[in-house]
């Protein structure tokens, strides 16, 4: 089984749309996403529309449960006071603008998904989905963290040898394995912040003989999202974020 992890798409449904193609040329017979479906671009609903429509499920990442909630802001890290600023303007847009049917799905997704090949019913290699970790969906779990830290999270979901844990959060996509158990930041589908602007996710091959993962660039129509987020009320810096790939 094949199956496609799509982390922090972030409203930028262009990127979500190259994706989801690539992913069926790649023989993925099933998508699931990591949370973080809106926030920084213009079309939330349609993002979530689209997920809906194609029966993908998913995680709630920091921006999906705050949005949901109402909470004070987003969850989110902040680097400088600049980087502050525009991050609260881009949650007061995403609240002010996703409808009340898109407010209801953030609400209803699940802090964690478990996949096994089998469905349950025979033992085999579990894919565990997180949105920043086991333990909290704003915690930045990035590639500098040490093996210690990953053995913390793995024992705090239950994992064992040959399960996948998979997550995104930073934006930054990255692999290791530990202890026999694999540790996968699948990066972001909508807003990398690597340097790269293609959009990233990952390709998991999901047997009861054992768990293969992939990571994916995928060129989408940077254009036309940059576009559209210059056309609305959101700042223009979010589209030089996009077409410079966070660097």
């Amino acid at each position: 089984m094949r199956i496609a992890l799509l982390p922090d798409i972030h409203a930028n449904l262009p990127a979500l749309e190259a994706v989801l193609a690539d992913a069926e040329r790649e023989g993925a017979t099933g998508s699931f996403h990591l949370g973080d479906l809106v926030g920084y671009a213009p079309w939330p609903d349609e993002v979530v529309a689209l997920l809906r429509q194609r029966g993908i499920a998913g995680v709630a990442g920091n921006y999906d449960s705050t949005v949901a909630t109402d909470y004070a802001h987003c969850g989110c890290r902040y680097e400088d006071p600049e980087q502050e600023a525009l991050s609260h303007l881009s949650y007061g847009w995403t609240r002010a603008h996703v409808s009340p049917a898109t407010k209801a799905h953030l609400a209803a997704l699940p802090f964690r998904l478990d996949l096994m090949a089998t469905g349950g019913h025979l033992p085999g290699p579990r894919v565990i989905l997180v949105h920043g970790a086991p333990t909290l969906n704003t915690l930045y779990w990035t590639a500098d963290r040490s093996d210690d830290f990953c053995r913390k999270m793995a024992a705090h979901a239950g994992a064992r040898v040959g399960d996948l844990l998979a997550f995104g959060h930073t934006h930054r996509p990255w692999h290791r394995v530990v202890d026999g158990v694999q540790f996968l930041n699948a990066g972001s589908v909508g807003r990398p912040k690597d340097g790269d602007w293609r959009a990233s996710y990952a390709l998991v091959d999901l047997g009861t003989a054992g768990i293969s993962t992939r990571l994916r660039r995928v060129e989408y129509d940077v254009a036309r999202a940059a576009a559209a987020i210059r056309a609305s009320e959101l700042p223009d810096a979010f589209a030089l974020h996009l077409e410079r790939g966070g660097a």
